[in-house]
């Protein structure tokens, strides 16, 4: 896995539309068994990444999910296979417009982990058993039955982990103009997780001028946003990591106030009382388990917790409940669950606002690149032990 920090660009495209989907989803019902993927062992080809413009098809590797899980995911419950010959144009005979695209970028996303599970219970539908992953993608146009796409154009939306994807619902597709900003950057500064993060902390916290702000997996993709964005407000911000480097990054890449490393406190509560010895206002909530209950001894009177997701839970068949709840009643806590696509129509708002800042250099962006479709397994997983560094991004292809 490589890291990989791009410096400030000076332009940014005005034309997104926000992402459907964040925080952790969930994945229903068990499939009846199918036969063994064909793992593809060949090595990796110019004629398998290249099309072929006169044969007018290409190779299509694919990474589909072999089965459900109910517990942290590994590598091998992935299997990347081949896909076989893809024409390199939208089928006659289509129900309805559609396009074809060739895969850019792909995002991991810890909300993906949900749609493992055998659980019906979610806003987001599950993965198929045997099918191809899916998730939130760069992609360039191929052919297009769409009105509102034409071959060659980049666009953004939810895709397959493949080389090449057939979208049956283009209209969710958002076209990017380009610019010298990087591609990859539509799926967390400009995507999902940016719009998470400021949907999160001012809709959600409703933040003021001085108050105290703590972030978990700060230095992930939201959390490195919602610090900067707390600190533009004029906010005093701690943030927590798994590494001693990602501590470094929050206080001298992101600006945070302080940082800590949650894996070297023995006691959280006492080390929350340590960098907040008034008290907490503001909690952007991104991992649950003993860090929420340690925060909720630590809140301040009218408190606000923007619950984004647990990804401490994400691996239990039986999560952990909640402790010390009981003080959101005598501290009048405000607690909240959120999913940003319901607050769509600030979309453009936060757009601009993002254009602004980053224009004038006042928020950084950090993403963790991996390269190869066949690496994005390594990547996914790696989310859940903190292997990432900023946002998780997979090169499939850079033409």
């Amino acid at each position: 896995v490589g890291f990989s920090y791009h410096p400030r660009h000076p332009h940014l495209p005005t034309s997104a539309t926000p992402f459907p989907h964040c925080s952790p989803g969930t994945s229903p019902g068990r499939l009846p068994p199918f036969p063994p993927p064909k793992t593809l062992t060949t090595p990796r080809t110019a004629a398998m990444e290249q099309a072929n413009p006169r044969a007018g098809s290409a190779r299509n590797r694919k990474v589909v999910l072999r089965d459900y899980i109910s517990r942290a995911p590994r590598e091998d419950d992935m299997a990347l296979v081949d896909g076989g010959a893809v024409p390199l144009r939208v089928p006659e005979g289509a129900a309805g417009p559609a396009v074809l695209v060739k895969n850019l970028y792909l995002s991991c996303d810890p909300y993906m982990r949900g749609r493992m599970r055998d659980f019906h219970g979610s806003y987001i539908p599950p993965f198929k058993p045997g099918s191809v992953i899916e998730g939130l993608g760069v992609a360039r146009v191929v052919d297009s039955t769409h009105p509102g796409f034409v071959a060659g154009d980049i666009v953004s939306g939810m895709t397959g982990w493949e080389e090449y994807s057939l979208i049956d619902k283009p209209e969710q597709l958002n076209k990017i103009q380009q610019s010298d900003i990087p591609l990859s950057y539509h799926l967390g500064l400009l995507g999902m997780p940016g719009f998470t993060a400021y949907v999160g902390f001012y809709e959600i916290c409703s933040p003021k001028k001085g108050e105290f702000v703590f972030v978990s997996a700060a230095s992930g993709a939201v959390g490195q946003i919602v610090g900067q964005l707390a600190k533009l407000h004029g906010c005093y911000v701690v943030g927590s990591a798994g590494t001693n480097e990602k501590v470094e990054l929050l206080k001298d890449k992101f600006g945070f106030d302080a940082a800590f490393n949650y894996k070297e406190e023995p006691d959280l509560t006492a080390a929350l009382k340590r960098y907040f010895p008034e008290g907490i206002d503001i909690y952007f909530e991104n991992v649950g388990g003993p860090m929420l209950d340690a925060v909720l001894l630590n809140m301040r009177m009218h408190g606000r917790i923007a619950v984004c997701g647990m990804v401490s839970q994400h691996g239990m068949t039986d999560p952990a409940g909640i402790h010390n709840l009981f003080c959101l009643v005598p501290k009048r806590i405000s607690m909240k669950g959120f999913i940003q696509s319901d607050y769509i129509n600030l979309f453009p708002q936060f757009l601009d606002y993002m254009t602004k800042h980053y224009k004038d250099g006042k928020i950084a962006y950090l993403e963790d690149m991996s390269i190869g479709l066949e690496n994005a397994p390594a990547a996914f997983v790696g989310l859940f032990s903190g292997k990432n560094v900023g946002k998780q991004v997979v090169c499939v292809s850079q033409e």
